[in-house]
């Protein structure tokens, strides 16, 4: 009896060590699966990390970027002669991409609707940039000519001042507005003083000429960039720049070369086959400083071009001359801004010439987003549309 009650005890102490064990694997195991599944998030989450850093290295250290900006404007324009009107001025978008530290393409479009809403698209400037070293870059291809300031730097509305260009800084003006070709450009140090410089070579510009009372006259220079050349005579030009001291800039800027006139206003153009070249010669002085919240800058354009015994259209030579001062003042942080101009434009025809006095007041929601209020005081030939006193209002952004 004793040895079976003791088989029976040993029984249950093998069943309940046995059981006790069974429960203890049990529980391992539910915290073994726990902390594989833990495991395995952990595991997803080190990866996406993994796949984001990764795909944020490769764009902060990718080979090529693109970016864009631009500006645009719109205006109302009230004159002497004609009734106020709105206009859409401008939109320009600009394009960059770039291959590392290495070569760029930079293009900017210019849209714009004309007086009977029709969209006009030119081609502003597009050039490869090609980085040499930190102090020369090649330019191929269209640029904004480097003569002066105004047309490469200021021109944008949102960087002008006023709202207009001054007399003979636009198209058919004094001063050249783009090229075709080749350039140069960069900048060194003398000493302590900052430099700047843009040397180029480029197909340069073609003449017009009209025919008026019985004889050939020269009408203006088409300076604006074009794929040809029609007498095979290249222009070379660049302008080189110095800062004397902090906030001054002074710059000089000469051009030479050849031009034919190739197109006759109201005339027969086929005079033009026995056209001879023209010497051609461009000189420019520009300034620019700022004192506090004072800031001043002018600009001095001559283009020349001679005269030639080939040819019936125009023999005699002509000079279109151009230049502008002008001062603004903006306290501190203010939002508001006012600004006076004055220019001179003289040209071969009396019709064209004009002075003028131009004073603005504008106001700044940010530093790239400007209206402006600017009215000119035109004294030209009377009649003519170069002595019409102007109001006009703009709201300018640049992007």
């Amino acid at each position: 009896m004793k040895s079976k009650i003791i088989v029976q005890v040993i029984s249950v102490v093998i069943l309940n060590l046995s059981f006790t064990h069974t429960l203890r694997a049990a529980e391992s195991l539910e915290e073994l699966n726990s902390e594989l599944e833990a495991l395995k998030t952990r595991i997803d989450q080190l990866q996406l990390e993994t796949v984001r850093n990764r795909e944020a290295a490769e764009w902060r250290y990718a080979d090529s970027a693109v970016h864009m900006s631009g500006y645009a404007d719109v205006n109302y324009i009230d004159s002497d002669s004609a009734d106020g009107q709105f206009a859409v001025g401008k939109f320009a978008p600009i394009f960059h991409y770039q291959f590392r530290d290495l070569v760029m393409l930079e293009s900017e479009l210019e849209i714009e609707v004309d007086e009977d809403g029709e969209t006009e698209v030119k081609l502003e400037y597009l050039s490869v940039d090609a980085f040499l070293n930190d102090c020369i870059t090649l330019v191929a291809g269209k640029f904004l000519s480097p003569i002066g300031q105004f047309r490469q730097n200021l021109h944008p509305s949102w960087i002008n001042k006023l709202a207009s260009a001054p007399p003979g800084f636009g198209h058919d003006g004094a001063a050249p507005v783009a090229d075709v070709g080749f350039q140069l450009r960069g900048g060194f140090p003398i000493g302590s003083t900052r430099t700047n410089y843009a040397l180029y070579v480029a197909n340069g510009p073609t003449l017009k000429a009209e025919f008026e009372d019985g004889e050939f006259e020269l009408d203006g220079v088409d300076a604006e960039g074009a794929s040809s050349d029609e007498d095979g005579d290249k222009v070379v030009g660049g302008r080189f720049a110095v800062h004397p001291i902090p906030h001054l800039e002074i710059g000089l800027s000469l051009a030479s070369g050849k031009v034919t006139v190739n197109e006759v206003e109201d005339g027969d153009s086929s005079l033009l086959s026995g056209e001879g070249a023209r010497d051609y010669d461009v000189q420019s002085v520009d300034f620019s400083y700022q004192v506090g919240d004072l800031s001043f800058r002018g600009e001095y354009v001559e283009t020349e071009v001679g005269a030639t015994t080939q040819g019936v259209a125009a023999s005699e030579g002509a000079i279109w001359e151009t230049w502008y001062t002008q001062a603004s003042y903006r306290e501190g942080q203010s939002k508001f801004e006012y600004v006076t101009r004055f220019s001179d434009f003289d040209s071969p025809h009396d019709s064209r010439d004009q002075e003028q006095w131009a004073v603005g007041v504008n106001y700044l929601f940010t530093s790239s987003a400007i209206f402006k209020l600017t009215y000119e005081l035109n004294d030209g030939e009377q009649g003519s549309e170069a002595d019409e006193d102007r109001l006009m209002l703009q709201l300018a952004y640049g992007f």
